[in-house]
């Protein structure tokens, strides 16, 4: 990206960070595989009527699938630059200039250790378990990952929502 007249940084330079740490990975994975295949060994060493059978096989299998995408999505980090909120491997989450409100707040339908982002535009359904995951305007960022990144790459992005709506340059 270009460099802003007067300035030494460009605009694709990473603000902030979030990914999740490798004991948290390792936490999730293995709790999801644990649940997945207590019920596939629930269903096959005592069989239950068939109905259940054929749930806890389901429950299980999707257990076990889930902790796959989780242990992929949570390979990846999320950048806040200047302009874009985007996953490590190019996929842009938010449009800065789209994002109309930050929530941290305790009661916000938000990820654990993370925070909500509102949009102005409608984006599709989207979802990095433990990462990140977007339903329509709103963007929940978190899940896996610490508290402290979560913390400071929201209230990074407070601040540029309240400069932008001062009307001042983000720099």
């Amino acid at each position: 990206m270009g460099q802003r007249a007067g300035s030494g940084e460009t605009k694709d330079e990473i603000l902030a960070t979030v990914n999740a740490s490798a004991p948290r990975r390792v936490l999730a994975a293995v709790m999801l595989i644990v649940v997945g295949a207590l019920a596939i060994y629930v269903a096959l060493a005592k069989p239950p009527a068939p109905h259940w059978l054929v749930f806890l096989v389901a429950i299980g299998g999707f257990c076990l699938w889930l902790a796959m995408r989780l242990w992929q999505a949570t390979a990846l980090r999320i950048e806040l630059t200047e302009e874009v909120l985007r996953s490590s491997d190019g996929a842009v989450i938010a449009e800065v200039a789209d994002v109309v409100a930050v929530d941290r707040g305790v009661f916000a339908f938000k990820p654990s250790n993370g925070f909500l982002i509102r949009t102005a535009t409608k984006g599709a359904r989207s979802w990095r378990p433990g990462l990140w995951w977007r339903l329509g305007h709103r963007i929940g960022i978190g899940g896996v990952t610490p508290g402290a990144q979560s913390k400071s790459m929201a209230e990074i992005l407070a601040i540029m929502i309240a400069r932008r709506e001062a009307g001042q340059s983000q720099s």
